[in-house]
């Protein structure tokens, strides 16, 4: 016998007339005539040269041959089912690179958990990470360099026309600066500390926008002694007493306990970090896959 003999609806018919023990009620389950069921279990017989059911007294009943491959019919019907789920659950899966602009470190945006929560959930995606200044994610995710990445900007800066945006956190940011300065910025507005000199930032990151925009808003152009494109090298040169800058809230606490650097919090300024693609792949199933990873690493 050749193996492309046996067809699989004639399998199929097999192994329902051998469950039912009758043709009528097969040919229920099947969804077919009577005549089109005994027909294809002539067929399969034929195909395999044996007699594999004999009518008695109750209808069909298996004979010694058919007893033995009732089991084995049953086998390759669960694994033909198997193939077909495997296969659906195939096509369902979203497969796809995604490129993602990153900021500030690792766990200040949690790319552990979100990257976990897509290999675990979306298996079929690969994803690549670039990092750099905030300005810069937005103008690549604008640009269609960056599939989605994080920003950290004002809401005003967030075109909804342009960019699908879902805010993560408010990152809360405070004025530091060397040890021993405390009575050198405490209680000054920022008019008073244009004065002293700044750490300064390139127009691409959240610091320069957060700093000018206090700096504006007071009418007053700072003192700028050096600059910096690094959050850690900018707290290297406050620690280093070249001047003073802004470090989020976390790191500014942290470097006054280690280092007795000198903080001012009565001019934080906060600033909502999003994560954002545009707006017109929004239900592109990859970025929404990447949507729900972080938005479950926030929740």
């Amino acid at each position: 016998m050749r193996r492309s003999a046996v067809d699989l609806q004639h399998l199929r018919a097999f192994i329902a007339v051998a469950r039912e023990g009758n043709l009528t009620r097969a040919s229920q389950v099947l969804h077919l005539t009577q005549s089109a069921v005994s027909l294809q279990l002539k067929h399969f017989q034929d195909a395999l040269n044996l007699q594999l059911l004999a009518r008695s007294l109750r209808g069909l009943s298996l004979t010694a041959s058919g007893e033995q491959l009732l089991p084995l019919a049953e086998r390759v019907l669960r694994s033909l089912d198997d193939l077909e789920q495997a296969a659906n659950a195939l096509q369902e899966t979203v497969h796809g690179t995604v490129l993602i602009g990153t900021i500030l470190n690792p766990g200040s945006i949690r790319l552990s958990p979100i990257l976990q929560h897509l290999s675990d959930h979306h298996a079929g995606i690969t994803a690549k990470l670039r990092h750099g200044m905030t300005r810069w994610v937005l103008e690549q995710v604008v640009n269609g360099e960056l599939d989605a990445g994080f920003y950290l900007g004002f809401p005003e800066e967030i075109d909804p026309g342009l960019l699908h945006a879902v805010e993560l956190m408010q990152l809360t940011f405070y004025v530091i600066a060397p040890k021993g300065w405390q009575d050198r910025i405490a209680g000054k507005d920022w008019k008073a500390l244009a004065d002293l000199p700044w750490i300064w930032t390139p127009p691409s990151s959240a610091h320069h926008r957060m700093l000018s925009r206090a700096f504006e808003s007071a009418r007053a152009r700072p003192t700028i002694a050096a600059e910096a494109d690094l959050e850690a090298s900018m707290v290297d040169l406050v620690r280093a007493g070249v001047g003073l800058s802004l470090a989020r809230d976390s790191i500014a606490l942290s470097e006054a306990q280690t280092h007795g650097i000198a903080v001012e919090k009565s001019l934080a300024i906060s600033i909502p970090m999003w994560f954002i693609a545009r707006a017109a792949r929004k239900d592109d199933p990859v970025i929404e896959a990447v949507f729900s990873a972080v938005a479950a690493a926030f929740e």
